[in-house]
């Protein structure tokens, strides 16, 4: 067990090094020799000393902590960029605590003055939604905050999306491509940013064509709620193809239609989804979709974060990643489409 009363002093004097190798050797991106590292690795193990990151961070004015808050890890989206998310930070010598909350603003709020309660480096906001006066609260702290998968109108916050206004164009220009007229869409929560613009976006493709939304339902990102959506869609006049504001809804819409009210996909409807989650390439899917591209997202968002920790570069970015369409066997296919 790690003795308490053990110095870097005592490493130090025990490895024949110099108090300040020690630090370094213990300090993320330190400068140390492999000579070095190895003496003082060795003789930390055998005296059971471990590092005081708190005392560091006082010192430092640096936590080495970066505050990850996200609303819901359900769909199958965020479990894998935040992941992704946690191993690059990691691997730059960050570490992450991750915090829960919804898009209530003040659940939000409070949740992201209780991050700061930490003397954390920078804050990363995946789903959810910030309000400015907050923005303005971290920014007074010096604590850089930057969005995920979230955008906020106006220019305080630094944002990394996919073009989710082009998504949402090209899912429209797919779909009447393929032949369709009766074109309805399934909405996400009202509240954030992707759903408005993908919306947006795909009210615009359709418009393009000379046609208008046949029916809408609001499934708020939640599985049975889209369910519920669905059914009620195809009551009467059902549509001929559905456009849902992500694969999590996507993947309960495609089981409603075909196991509760007996249709065919995509003989009787074709379906579109957004993210392309892992399931939506099972074949018991196939569904249909515009990808978010996680990997680049997360790059981008360290990226920008280690940025504005570093003061390299405060100003607030705005990044939209493209959201190419990958097509299977979930929606019609119109002939001679090239992806």
């Amino acid at each position: 067990m790690a003795n308490d009363k053990i110095t870097s002093t005592d490493v130090a004097k025990h490895a024949g090094v110099s108090q300040s190798a020690v630090s370094r050797v213990f300090t993320p991106g330190g400068s140390a020799s492999k000579k070095t590292i190895d003496k003082v690795k060795k003789a930390a193990e055998e005296l059971g000393y471990r590092p005081n990151v708190l005392a560091r961070a006082m010192v430092s004015g640096k936590s080495r902590v970066i505050g990850l808050v996200v609303a819901y890890l359900n769909n199958q989206f965020y479990p894998d960029a935040l992941e992704k998310l946690s191993n690059l930070l990691q691997e730059q010598g960050y570490h992450v605590l991750i915090f829960m909350a919804n898009n209530v603003d003040s659940v939000v709020d409070e949740v992201i003055e209780e991050i700061l309660d930490y003397q954390v480096d920078g804050i990363i906001a995946a789903s959810v939604e910030l309000s400015s006066e907050l923005a303005v609260r971290c920014r007074s702290v010096g604590v850089p905050i930057v969005l995920f998968n979230r955008a906020q109108q106006g220019g305080e916050l630094s944002s990394v999306t996919s073009d989710n206004f082009s998504g949402g164009m090209a899912a429209a220009e797919f779909l009447v491509a393929g032949g369709h007229k009766k074109i309805s869409y399934i909405a996400g929560l009202e509240c954030t940013s992707t759903q408005r613009d993908r919306e947006i976006g795909f009210r615009a493709g359709l418009q393009q064509a000379g046609l208008e939304l046949h029916s809408r339902g609001e499934g708020m990102f939640d599985m049975a709620k889209a369910s519920a959506a669905t059914k009620a869609m195809f009551q009467d006049d059902p549509p001929d193809a559905v456009f849902v504001a992500n694969d999590h809804m996507a993947l309960a819409v495609m089981d409603t239609l075909r196991f509760e009210l007996g249709l065919r996909i995509p003989d009787d409807v074709s379906v579109v989804g957004y993210d392309d989650v892992s399931a939506a390439s099972w074949p018991s899917y196939g569904l249909t979709t515009l990808a978010q591209h996680a990997d680049i997202m997360v790059n981008e968002t360290v990226r920008i974060l280690l940025q504005q920790i570093s003061h390299e570069n405060d100003t607030p970015q705005k990044v939209a990643i493209g959201s190419p369409l990958v097509v299977r066997t979930s929606a019609r296919i119109p002939e001679g489409w090239k992806s």
